[in-house]
């Protein structure tokens, strides 16, 4: 179970309980936190509270992003550690950290890493031509010229 130091005498979060796949070191956490740092939050509550739209969205933003911040807008500390406790418990999060109004909760995404994409062939191993002004460009490229400023050797006799 995790429990931030603020929170222990708080009734609500007692009963908090996870299961162990769900169980992170304090290393893991920390990196979790270093990561957090730099994120903005990507969704806010307002004083209204956590309704069923702020959820799904929330629940969004994990599937996306894994872990993110969450602002909440409630005055009250206690207010802010239950949304907070709801919404680990609804989606299957973990409380990474609960600073002032600032939520952040992580869920481990569960899709496989993406392939990389394929890399593009060049135009020549498709078997497309040449455009016709880059053949013209290597026709006049491969002509040579006299290089000018210099007069023919029967200009200058006299």
């Amino acid at each position: 179970m995790f429990m931030h130091p603020r929170f222990t005498g708080l009734s609500s979060l007692t009963h908090l309980q996870y299961s162990p796949m769900h169980k992170l070191t304090s290393t893991e956490q920390q990196a979790l936190r270093a990561r957090a740092h730099a994120l903005d939050p990507v969704v806010a509550i307002s004083e209204k509270g956590l309704s069923a739209s702020v959820l799904k969205e929330i629940d969004l933003s994990l599937k996306a992003h894994e872990l993110i911040k969450i602002r909440v807008f409630g005055e009250e500390r206690e207010e802010r550690a239950a949304i907070m406790e709801t919404i680990c418990t609804e989606l299957g999060a973990l409380p990474i950290q609960h600073i002032g109004k600032i939520l952040v909760v992580y869920r481990e995404n569960p899709k496989p890493a993406k392939t990389p994409a394929k890399p593009v062939k060049n135009a020549a191993s498709k078997g497309l031509k040449k455009s016709t002004t880059a053949r013209k460009r290597s026709t006049t490229s491969s002509k040579t010229t006299a290089p000018r400023g210099k007069l023919s050797s029967s200009r200058n006799k006299t």
